[in-house]
């Protein structure tokens, strides 16, 4: 139900949300860039006080928290215009409120990080994530085919009622959480110590035990530095490439809303396809199996987004675009599990928390790098600049196959 919802009010609020900020708004490259790198200032310097706190008091009570301030964000984000020409006289620009608005929601999504993962991992069981995760994937991709067109017809009558209704959707989710939400294996903190600021440093200070003791999680964190410079650039930038460099074609009564749909829906599906396929032939339990497996989506999505950086035409772009979003959709939830299955309970969402600063670190210095290419460059630049910046992923996942082997070989 979460992902499900959650699922539906991305897709209804991001496959337009491009058009908004370039067609609406009037944001350059490198501004839709530092709007990321705003939010994911605010995710680096909270991540970790809000995972302790999930760890400490309740991961139930830190999604329920997370999805009412993201709701609220993403109303403000889509009332910018009447707030800026209304309230405001037009004393604050556009682009100063979006980066207003990112920032509240990068709280929420501080609140959400860990917490949600190490809530269904203590519910359900660390053995039972690999599969969960993957239909849980399928289940929110085929909800996300909904959502994409109502992003379109929605865009059509007005560009900024997709953010609204992503963002009332989002606070209807939490006050569903509120009554129906269960947390049945978590121990929080004894209310003896529960006001304790020692505790919470001591919640602090053994996940970073934790994570200073395995070699893993360090090389997981290497992982999520240059994962996040990468995905800020692409994940600002592909809609804009679309746009201004590879060109939509123009059809009589079509918007760039509808061609956003269209690819949007075409890669949902060629995504549940390709999660079905694993979920049947591969066995996800094995985590040297899903390890390789990870490997080798990483060397396959730094391909994908090279060429997508190099297309010259309409065909050539789609095929790698949606090629890359078959890989994500197999290697993002595989990735979450295999994480999540090196971790302890007691201060798993803390840990996951410093993978997500991580990740944050990566995306606010790495994003604007990344945006000012495509301004005194071109957006094909970023993409490609991008690319290189996950090249590490394949260096820590040859790393940990190579050390695995070398154990079993002793």
């Amino acid at each position: 139900m979460m992902n499900s919802v959650a699922g539906l009010a991305n897709s209804i609020m991001f496959t337009t949300y491009a058009l908004y900020y370039v067609n609406e708004l009037g944001l350059n490259p490198f501004q839709l860039v530092l709007v990321g790198t705003f939010l994911e200032l605010v995710v680096f310097l909270l991540e970790i006080p809000t995972g302790v706190l999930a760890d400490t008091y309740s991961r139930r009570l830190s999604v329920i928290i997370a999805f009412f301030i993201m709701g609220f964000a993403y109303i403000l984000e889509g009332e910018v215009v009447l707030i800026s020409n209304g309230l405001l006289h037009g004393a604050v620009s556009l682009f100063a409120l979006v980066v207003i608005a990112e920032m509240i929601r990068g709280v929420g999504e501080t609140f959400l990080s860990g917490a949600q993962q190490a809530w269904i991992a203590d519910e359900v069981g660390e053995e039972r994530l690999g599969r969960l995760f993957i239909r849980s994937g399928q289940v929110q991709l085929t909800t996300s085919i909904v959502g994409i067109i109502t992003s379109v017809v929605l865009y059509s009558i007005e560009p900024n009622l997709p953010y609204v209704t992503g963002g009332i959707l989002y606070i209807g989710l939490a006050v569903y959480l509120v009554l129906a939400m269960k947390e049945t294996n978590f121990r929080p903190v004894s209310r003896d110590n529960r006001n304790s600021w020692s505790r919470l440093r001591g919640s602090f200070t053994e996940g970073a035990f934790f994570v200073k003791q395995s070699p893993v999680l360090i090389l997981i964190l290497i992982v999520s530095l240059f994962s996040g410079a990468s995905s800020e650039g692409f994940d600002r930038l592909w809609e804009a490439y679309f746009i201004t460099d590879i060109g939509l074609p123009a059809v009589s009564g079509w918007n760039s809303a509808i061609w956003f749909g269209i690819i949007g829906i075409c890669g949902m599906i060629l995504s549940i396809f390709t999660n079905e396929v694993v979920v049947r032939k591969i066995n996800l339990e094995n985590r040297s199996v899903v390890r390789n497996l990870m490997l080798i989506l990483a060397s396959l999505k730094i391909i994908c987004v090279i060429l997508f950086g190099l297309a010259t035409n309409l065909i050539w772009a789609l095929a790698c675009f949606w090629l890359l979003g078959m890989f994500n959709a197999v290697f993002n939830p595989l990735y979450a599990a295999w994480l999540n299955q090196h971790l302890e309970s007691r201060t798993r969402a803390t840990v996951l928390s410093f993978m997500s600063q991580a990740n944050a670190i990566g995306q606010t210095a790495g994003g604007p790098i990344i945006g000012w290419s495509g301004v005194r460059y071109s957006i094909r630049v970023s993409i490609i600049l991008s690319a290189f910046m996950l090249l590490p992923l394949v260096f820590v996942f040859q790393k940990l196959r190579r050390q695995h082997e070398r154990r079993w070989t002793k």
